[in-house]
């Protein structure tokens, strides 16, 4: 079954793809969040996404490419959902989407901190994220520099840095 473009421009292309409410955010929070199961994904995300979009943008993503979904071998129900190496080179974008929200919006200090880094780490890191993320979902060699590591414990550093100025 073929699908209808509005037009055969890169970015209408891109945008039809990924341009609705919430299958970036659930890339984001796969990619940023290791999060792999709907539970997690559904319970973890900061923007509260219902049940019933959660499954949809899954199997829309997964239908598309973006993502790729293998039973949990604990349970027969479950799946391990996996970033695809398009959805993984969608690093730089996310990267500078983070840099222009940092910018331009009024984002919070510890949601902001992973985008900091990977601005100032700049294409380097983001090639070194890409190939850690290669590694935790399709099986690319495991690399020496963990930027995932890095970014969580920036993350997790803020957070306790505010809650200990909050106590």
């Amino acid at each position: 079954m073929d699908i209808a473009h509005r037009s055969g421009c890169p970015i209408n292309l891109t945008l039809e793809m990924l341009g609705d409410r919430w299958s970036l955010i659930v890339i984001r929070d796969i990619m940023f969040g290791n999060r792999r199961h709907f539970r997690e994904l559904l319970t973890q995300s900061e923007e509260g996404i219902a049940s019933n979009v959660l499954a949809d943008r899954l199997k829309r993503l997964s239908e598309s490419g973006l993502l790729s979904r293998r039973d949990d071998p604990s349970h027969k129900q479950k799946g391990i959902y996996s970033l695809t190496e398009p959805s993984i080179q969608l690093v730089p974008l996310l990267a500078q989407m983070g840099a222009w929200g940092r910018r331009h919006t009024p984002a919070s200090e510890e949601l902001s901190i992973r985008a900091e880094l990977l601005e100032e780490g700049g294409p380097a890191m983001w090639e070194a994220f890409m190939a850690e993320l290669r590694s935790l979902h399709i099986g690319g060699p495991v690399p020496e520099r963990s930027v995932f590591a890095e970014l969580q414990a920036a993350y997790l550093a803020v957070v306790a840095r505010k809650n200990g100025a909050a106590a």
